[in-house]
């Protein structure tokens, strides 16, 4: 699923860069160091804000029209956000994804006879790992 919402790029004084503001999107701010890093921050903003509410069942919010939005800031941009959520969601949803691991053979055996749960096992090992970065 593409979303589009629109955005507001404001330029940071005396310094290149943006804070982008997604006004259909209580909350969502992001800044980038140029143009282009802030429309990027900007989208994977949204796209969290957007794939946190589809993942607690909600609706995606509705969008505002690009005429609709304006900035007290003359030199702020107003523009669109692209949101690929499928991409989105498939690198950093909650949903779970079915993967083929290769084991040794009596690690297979330890985990039967003492009735593990192999992805338990996997997930927490990843979510240490994570911890430590």
């Amino acid at each position: 699923m593409k979303l589009v919402y629109p955005a507001i790029l404001t330029p940071w004084d005396e310094r290149d860069g943006y804070t982008v503001t997604v006004p259909d999107l209580p909350g969502c701010v992001s800044e980038g160091s140029s143009l282009a890093d802030a429309l990027l921050m900007g989208a994977d903003a949204a796209s969290g804000w957007v794939l946190d509410e589809l993942e607690d069942g909600k609706a995606a919010p509705s969008v505002s029209r690009l005429n609709d939005v304006a900035s007290a800031n003359p030199e702020a941009i107003v523009t669109y956000l692209v949101l690929d959520m499928d991409s989105y969601a498939e690198r950093y949803g909650k949903k779970a994804i079915r993967k083929n691991i290769t084991i040794p053979a009596y690690m297979n055996a330890y985990v039967e006879d003492n009735n593990l749960s192999l992805s338990e096992i996997t997930q927490n090992a990843i979510a240490s790992l994570i911890m430590k970065k």
